[in-house]
């Protein structure tokens, strides 16, 4: 379903964003629109497939996980990978990408064991490799919608 976003819509977006348990009547005076006007919009963009959800960021840390890592795995059997990351509760993300590794995936664990044992799962997979994360710089960060800058032609230079 395509959906034009206008410059409310992308104000909402950003709202909701950095702030998903924003009360309709708080976000339609944020943004300059009446509750029911904000409500209407939300509702639009919730059923073009713009907002897929509402969730809650938890810091991992503080639910006793004391190291995340970035693990890059190399080309495994599509179906095998997604059963173990589908069987694997430490992982946080998991991508299938493109390049020399096939996978890349983001766990948590609580301590040094632990990360040996989930690695053993994909280690008995395929190659990996294993990168500790020692600080999120950037996470969750609120994206607006994308905009195709007009290409300009280039000028015919002047024969002399």
């Amino acid at each position: 379903m395509n959906i034009e976003i206008d410059a409310h819509d992308t104000r909402i977006l950003a709202e909701l964003q950095a702030d998903a348990r924003l009360s309709m009547a708080e976000l339609g005076r944020r943004v300059h629109l009446s509750q029911p006007a904000v409500t209407e919009r939300v509702r639009k963009l919730e059923s073009a497939g713009v907002i897929t959800g509402y969730r809650a960021t938890v810091d991992l840390s503080r639910l006793g996980y004391g190291i995340r890592a970035i693990v890059r795995i190399g080309r495994a059997e599509y179906l095998r990978m997604v059963k173990v990351v589908q069987q694997t509760p430490e992982v946080v993300n998991a991508y299938n990408v493109t390049g020399e590794d096939s996978w890349v995936v983001e766990i948590a664990v609580i301590d040094v064991a632990h990360l040996d044992a989930v690695l053993s799962k994909f280690c008995m997979l395929t190659e990996t490799s294993t990168a500790i994360i020692l600080n999120a710089v950037r996470q969750h960060q609120p994206m607006p919608p994308a905009r195709r800058e007009e290409v300009k032609p280039a000028r015919k230079r002047a024969r002399a």
